[in-house]
């Protein structure tokens, strides 16, 4: 099934009812609530969120909220969506309308990209551990039966009822950041903050502008540098930025980085001349996901399919420190 540009772009727009790094400015005028900060860890990642708010309730409120779907959509938690659905054995498994919304538009990216995006990825995820201690490769014969259990094609959606094969598992690590990202920034827009940056790892998703009128700035991480330390500077007003690249969790062995992007056809990190893959978009899911499903497909093909998508471009940046740009990245970058 093709999905064309019009279905993603309204599957995106449901789904909000990619390291970058931000680098603050604040706003001079007097009159604009106080800079406020909160900080939480969720999703084995660092949710940083800054707005101008009068009431520091509301951004401790919107941390609660990560907190909550965490619970519902993180494959570890027992009773999760996710959990159930991994569990189930092949049996139907009623989930709530945050899963299959987030599955639908998963289901959808997979198609358009020939399979470079598979949330299935789980049976071949859940070998590789990249923070141990002393990093090790898993077993080559397990990772290639791991491999075969990878296919969207078998995770059945109807309407909040999800079905997947026994031995299959879903795992949401490219995708529900994204997701997240894009609920709380509904959520504080609903609690009236009109300016505002949210920071989950490599997804940063603005509220407005900062209170100047003035872009966000969001640092693209430098490849070879210090983390936090930009290789590229981009202006963001009231959209998402989300970066995916090699060297945010992995470990080198013999000289091959060994990273968490994972080929979907092997189960092995993707070995091509990328480091790191950039998305602007209005959606921090679609980000999240195509930031993945780009640096899958090489910097070629990844292309070809951010050209074809409305609303979406990206930079590319390969392991010599070349950059690629869409036809309108450029204009987001801060020269």
């Amino acid at each position: 099934m093709k999905m064309n540009k019009r279905k993603l772009a309204i599957l995106a727009v449901a789904a909000m009812m990619t390291a970058a790094v931000f680098i603050p400015v604040a706003g001079s005028a007097d009159s604009v609530p106080d800079k406020r900060t909160e900080i939480g860890f969720y999703l084995d990642t660092i949710i940083t969120l800054t707005a101008y708010v009068d009431d520091p309730q509301i951004l401790k409120d919107a941390m609660t909220e990560c907190g909550k779907y965490e619970q519902l959509l993180s494959r570890t938690v027992e009773g999760s969506d996710a959990w159930r659905i991994n569990h189930a054995n092949g049996e139907p498994v009623e989930v709530s309308e945050d899963m299959a919304v987030i599955l639908r538009f998963a289901k959808a990216i997979s198609e358009k990209s020939g399979g470079a995006f598979d949330v299935t990825i789980g049976p071949a995820s859940t070998l590789w551990d990249f923070k141990a201690e002393t990093p090790a490769l898993p077993d080559a014969e397990a990772l290639a039966e791991a491999a075969k259990r990878i296919d969207y094609s078998k995770l059945e959606l109807d309407g909040t009822t999800v079905t997947l094969p026994a031995g299959m598992m879903i795992d949401l690590g490219a995708i529900a950041k994204g997701y997240i990202a894009d609920q709380i920034k509904s959520y504080l827009k609903e609690r009236g903050v009109e300016n505002a940056i949210l920071s989950f790892g490599g997804n940063v998703i603005a509220i407005g502008a900062k209170p100047n009128g003035s872009p966000w700035k969001v640092g693209i991480q430098d490849i070879d540098g210090e983390a936090q330390t930009a290789m590229l500077v981009s202006k963001n007003i009231d959209m998402s930025a989300v970066t995916s690249g090699i060297y945010e969790r992995g470990f080198e062995m013999d000289g091959v980085i060994y990273h968490h992007l994972l080929s979907p056809f092997t189960g092995w990190p993707v070995q091509n001349e990328l480091a790191s893959v950039t998305i602007f978009s209005d959606s921090s899911m679609m980000g999240d996901a195509l930031s993945t499903t780009a640096f899958v497909m090489g910097t070629e093909a990844g292309m070809e399919l951010i050209e074809s998508l409305e609303g979406v471009e990206a930079v590319f940046i390969d392991r010599e420190r070349n950059v690629t740009y869409s036809s309108g990245a450029e204009a987001y970058i801060i020269q």
